[in-house]
């Protein structure tokens, strides 16, 4: 029998609270139960296992953030702001109450370097989310052959941002920005030098 909306839901709400603020090793899974109200029987029929159950909380967080990010993009006025998208759907995304936490992605990698592979390939399925919307928002600005190392340029300064967190807590996307901003000027200049010049050799 599927479970209900309500009850996986409260499930869901249960462990992203627990496992993303006090660690998912330190968090039992009788934790999740007790502050879902909801029966072991339940949890396991549905997902068998706590990791699948950390696997489920970080697809759901993957999808609320990729709408988030979605909505920046859509607001943005042109190419140049669709990159910087980014930014705004994480100042965005920290204002809701999931949001506020620090990167449940990054904090489930660091706890568990060996993860079982639904939780390895929701990790992955992020990354891949980061690098492939990073590389087509370049597109339009530096060219299709520059974009992906442009986007993996990118990638580390939205990761820095993200783990920045952790030391100070009120650490907005300012600086990140700033740096993004840098990075891009960098590389569109070196595609009107490879233009101009040819490639160097």
């Amino acid at each position: 029998m599927a479970m209900r909306t309500g009850t996986r839901r409260k499930l869901l709400d249960a462990a992203e609270e627990l496992f993303f603020t006090h660690g998912i090793a330190a968090t039992p899974v009788d934790a999740v139960l007790d502050r879902a109200g909801v029966s072991s029987a339940t949890l396991y029929r549905e997902w068998g296992s706590k990791e699948a159950l950390v696997a489920a909380a970080l697809d759901r967080r993957h999808d609320e953030w990729t709408a988030t990010w979605d909505r920046a993009i859509a607001a943005a006025p042109d190419d140049r702001a669709r990159l910087d998208a980014v930014f705004e759907a994480l100042d965005a995304f920290r204002s809701t109450p999931t949001g506020s936490r620090w990167c449940a992605f990054l904090g489930t990698a660091a706890e568990l370097a060996d993860a079982p592979e639904e939780v390895r390939a929701v990790l992955a399925r992020e990354t891949d989310t980061l690098r492939d919307r990073l590389t087509g928002a370049a597109e339009p600005l530096v060219g299709t052959a520059d974009a992906p190392a442009l986007a993996e340029d990118l990638l580390l300064v939205v990761s820095g941002a993200l783990a920045m967190r952790l030391r100070d807590r009120r650490t907005g996307t300012a600086t990140a920005r700033a740096v993004a901003d840098a990075v891009v000027r960098a590389h569109r200049a070196d595609g009107a030098c490879t233009t101009s010049h040819g490639t160097p050799g």
